[in-house]
C-alpha cells in the first residue's frame, strides 16, 4: 500500500528527532562553551555523516549494529534485539544522519547568547543547572527548533544509508525514499512516484514552514 511507506517515514523520523534532540543539545554545549584538547576531533566526528557517502555510513551501522557487529551482537546476545533489517535500524541510521544538522543549529544558537547574562545569574547564586534552565535554554529555544525540524526533515528524506542497514522491506522498513527508489524500477509506475514525491516535498516544505513559524513566535515572546 501506498500510505506504508508515509506513515513508517513520518514514524521513523519522529522517533529518530526525539531520540537525537536531547544528545544534540548536550554536545552542541560542548562544541560552543569547552575548550579541550579532542575538540577538533569531536567536531570532526559529529560532522562526519555529513562528508561520508551515506552509504558508508550505513554499512558502518551494519559492522557495529548487525548481528554480528561489536555492539549488535552483543544486544542479540543478551536481549535478543537488532537493529538491522527492522524499522528501529531505519530511525537509528535516520538519527545519525540528521545529527551534525541538529548540532550545527543548536550550537549557533548557544553561541550567540550573551554569556555576560549567564555569569550575572551566576554571582546571584544560582547553580549552573539553573541558569542553563531559566536563561540559556529559553534563548536558545529557537535554535533547538530549527535543528530538531532540520534533523526530522533529513530523516524524512534519507536513503543511501537507511537502505544499506535495513534494507526496502515493504511495510517494514520500506520508506518514501526507498519506496520511490522501488518504483522507479518498475515500468508504468510513474503516477505512483508522483504521488510520493509531491507527499515528500510537502511534507519538507511543512516541516520547514512550521520551523520558521514557530521560530519566529519564540523570538516574539
Amino acid at each position: 500500500m501506498m500510505w506504508e511507506p508515509i506513515f513508517l517515514s513520518l514514524r521513523v523520523s519522529a522517533v529518530a528527532t526525539v531520540v537525537a534532540l536531547p544528545l544534540a543539545i548536550w554536545v552542541a554545549h560542548i562544541l560552543a562553551r569547552k575548550s579541550f584538547r579532542g575538540h577538533v576531533v569531536l567536531n570532526g566526528l559529529v560532522h562526519l555523516p555529513l562528508v561520508l557517502p551515506p552509504v558508508v555510513t550505513g554499512y558502518l551501522l551494519l559492522v557495529v549494529f548487525g548481528k554480528s557487529g561489536v555492539i549488535g551482537g552483543l544486544l542479540f546476545d543478551w536481549f535478543g534485539f537488532t537493529f538491522a533489517f527492522r524499522w528501529t535500524g531505519a530511525a537509528l541510521a535516520a538519527a545519525i544522519m540528521g545529527f551534525p544538522l541538529m548540532v550545527r543549529a543548536i550550537r549557533l544558537g548557544f553561541e550567540a547568547v550573551d554569556a555576560g547574562l549567564e555569569d550575572a545569574a551566576r554571582t546571584l547564586g544560582a547553580s549552573d543547572l539553573r541558569v542553563f534552565r531559566t536563561i540559556t535554554l529559553p534563548l536558545i529555544a529557537p535554535a533547538i527548533v530549527a535543528g530538531a525540524v532540520l534533523g526530522f526533515a533529513k530523516a524524512l528524506g534519507e536513503f543511501g544509508a537507511t537502505i544499506t542497514f535495513v534494507a526496502a522491506i515493504p511495510g517494514q522498513t520500506q520508506t518514501i525514499p526507498s519506496a520511490i527508489y522501488g518504483l522507479l524500477q518498475v515500468p508504468g509506475q510513474e503516477s505512483a512516484v508522483v504521488v510520493l514525491v509531491s507527499i515528500s516535498v510537502a511534507l519538507a516544505m511543512g516541516a520547514l514552514v512550521a520551523s520558521e513559524w514557530l521560530a519566529r513566535r519564540m523570538v516574539a515572546r
